[in-house]
C-alpha cells in the first residue's frame, strides 16, 4: 500500500537505542581552544532534581561557535554504543501545515454550537493544548465537551486539509540517509497525530502525541533524541527538557528573531534548510563525534 508521497506505507523497524551521555558538559569538556567551558542543563546529564517542580533549569549556555547536534552526541565513558543521530520533530507547521484543516474543524464548532470564532486568530496560536485554545471561545463548563466533538470530527474534516510543510519530507530523509531515527512528539492527541504522519506519508520510525512543552521532553529522552525540532518555544522547552539541541523554524507563530530570543540554539527558516545544516558534520556512520 502506498501513501499520497507514493511510498510504501509501512514502519521502520526501530533499532535498540540509549540515551547519549551528556557528562562531558559538566566538567567544561566540549570548548575549543580559548573557550569557556559549556554548562549544562538540569535533568538528564545538569544537575536538576526528580520531583515535582524541580524539572530540568535550563542555563545559560556560553560558546563562540554554532550549538550543533553533534555537539550533544559524544562517547559515553563506558564505551557503550550509541545510535548515529535521533532527531525529534514537531507537527503542527512544523512537519504538517495543518491551518486550513484546524480551521474548518473550528467552522463546523461555531456552526454547530452558535458560538462566533475568529479562525484566523485561531491558527495563529496553534502549538497549545486544544483545551488552551477552546477555552477562548467557552466557558469552562463546556470545553471538555468542545473538546470531545472537536476531536470526533478531527480526522474527517481536518486531515484530507492537511498538507506536508516544505522541506519536511527531505529533512527525515537526510536524517535516515545519515543512518539515524526520527521520532514525531506532537501536541496533539495519539490517534490523529498518527493519522496525520501516515496520511502525510512521514516515513518517521515513532509516534508520539498529547504532549507538549517540556512534558515532551519524556518521549524524547527515551528516545534518545540528539535534537528537537519545532516552530513553537513550547518546543524549545521541549529540546531543553530532553537535554537536546533546541532547532527552530520559523515556519509558525513565531519568526526568527522570537525563537532566537527564547534561546534555540539554531534557528532556521524553514525545513528545507535542514538537510544542509544536518549534512555539514561528520558522516554519521562514525556513531558520533568526541568533543574535546
Amino acid at each position: 500500500m502506498q501513501n499520497r508521497n507514493g511510498r510504501d506505507a509501512h514502519r521502520f523497524p526501530r533499532p535498540p537505542t540509549r540515551i547519549p551521555s551528556h557528562r562531558h558538559y559538566q566538567g567544561g569538556a566540549g570548548a575549543r581552544p580559548g573557550q569557556a567551558p559549556h554548562r549544562g542543563y538540569g535533568g538528564i546529564g545538569g544537575h536538576g532534581g526528580t520531583g515535582p517542580g524541580s524539572g530540568p533549569k535550563p542555563c545559560h549556555l556560553r560558546h563562540t561557535y554554532p550549538f550543533t547536534l553533534w555537539d550533544v552526541l559524544d562517547l559515553d565513558s563506558r564505551g557503550a554504543d550509541v545510535p548515529a543521530v535521533a532527531v525529534g520533530f514537531d507537527l503542527d507547521l512544523t512537519l504538517a501545515d495543518t491551518r486550513a484543516g484546524i480551521s474548518a474543524v473550528y467552522d463546523a464548532l461555531a456552526a454547530e454550537t452558535g458560538v462566533p470564532i475568529d479562525t484566523r486568530l485561531v491558527v495563529t496560536r496553534i502549538g497549545p493544548p486544544l483545551e488552551t485554545e477552546l477555552g477562548y471561545w467557552f466557558p469552562p463548563a463546556e470545553v471538555p465537551a468542545m473538546a470531545a466533538r472537536y476531536r470526533a470530527i478531527y480526522a474527517d474534516i481536518a486531515i484530507p486539509a492537511t498538507v506536508v510543510m516544505p522541506g519536511a519530507v527531505a529533512a527525515i530523509d537526510a536524517v535516515r540517509a545519515r543512518g539515524g531515527r526520527t521520532i514525531v512528539v506532537s501536541g496533539k492527541n495519539q490517534k490523529d497525530t498518527e493519522r496525520t504522519v501516515r496520511y502525510l506519508g512521514l516515513a518517521v520510525d515513532e509516534v508520539v502525541g498529547g504532549v507538549f512543552g517540556a512534558d515532551k521532553g519524556v518521549a524524547l529522552r527515551r528516545f534518545g533524541a540528539g535534537a528537537y525540532v519545532g516552530d513553537h518555544t513550547g518546543d524549545v522547552d521541549a529540546a531543553r527538557a530532553a537535554a537536546a539541541v533546541a532547532v527552530g523554524v520559523a515556519t509558525g507563530s513565531f519568526d526568527s528573531a522570537a525563537l532566537t530570543a527564547y534561546g534555540a540554539d539554531i534557528v532556521l527558516p524553514d525545513l528545507l534548510a535542514f538537510p544542509g545544516w544536518l549534512g555539514g558534520f561528520p558522516a554519521a556512520e562514525q556513531g558520533h563525534r568526541s568533543v574535546r
